[in-house]
């Protein structure tokens, strides 16, 4: 399940368009008893760096559609939604399964893209776009996190 999915249960169950923070704490870690306390602030703190939900004044609020989310019965999230992925890695692991090519090889043309195209004045996330337009391979839905892990690096 994803993350997304874990962010809009509360604001689901609650029916609530925006919550505050202890009551989100509370809600994952006490009412769920999902993940403790330290995990919900730590989940909280990713959705806002990733752009999943808001803050003002002090009342959280997401920032998609929560019509768009299906809870499934029982839901629970895993652990899995702790774990960051690199989208750079996630990509260059995509033009691979299209192109059926093996992922050293996507990293050896993209840095052929860098040295070569653009004198090494490009950044690898930027590079891995143009392979992956090049190729066809759909990476439009990566575009945002790539651009987030450029501002975090």
């Amino acid at each position: 399940m994803t993350i997304r999915t874990t962010i809009a249960a509360p604001f689901k169950h609650t029916r609530k368009s925006g919550m505050r923070k202890n009551e989100l704490v509370y809600y994952y870690a006490l009412d769920r008893k999902w993940m403790s306390t330290e995990q919900a602030n730590q989940l909280l703190r990713r959705a806002e760096e990733d752009g999943l939900i808001s803050q003002e004044n002090g009342v959280f609020s997401p920032r998609f559609d929560l019509g768009e989310v299906t809870l499934p019965i029982g839901f629970k999230p895993t652990s899995a939604i702790f774990e960051r992925n690199d989208p750079s890695q996630e990509l260059i692991g995509r033009i691979a399964k299209t192109r059926n090519m093996d992922e050293t090889e996507v990293v050896a043309e993209m840095n052929r893209i860098i040295k070569e195209g653009f004198d090494g004045n490009l950044l690898p996330p930027a590079a891995l776009v143009l392979l992956a337009k090049k190729y066809g391979v759909p990476c439009e839905d990566m575009i945002g996190s790539l651009k987030q892990s450029l501002r975090k690096g």
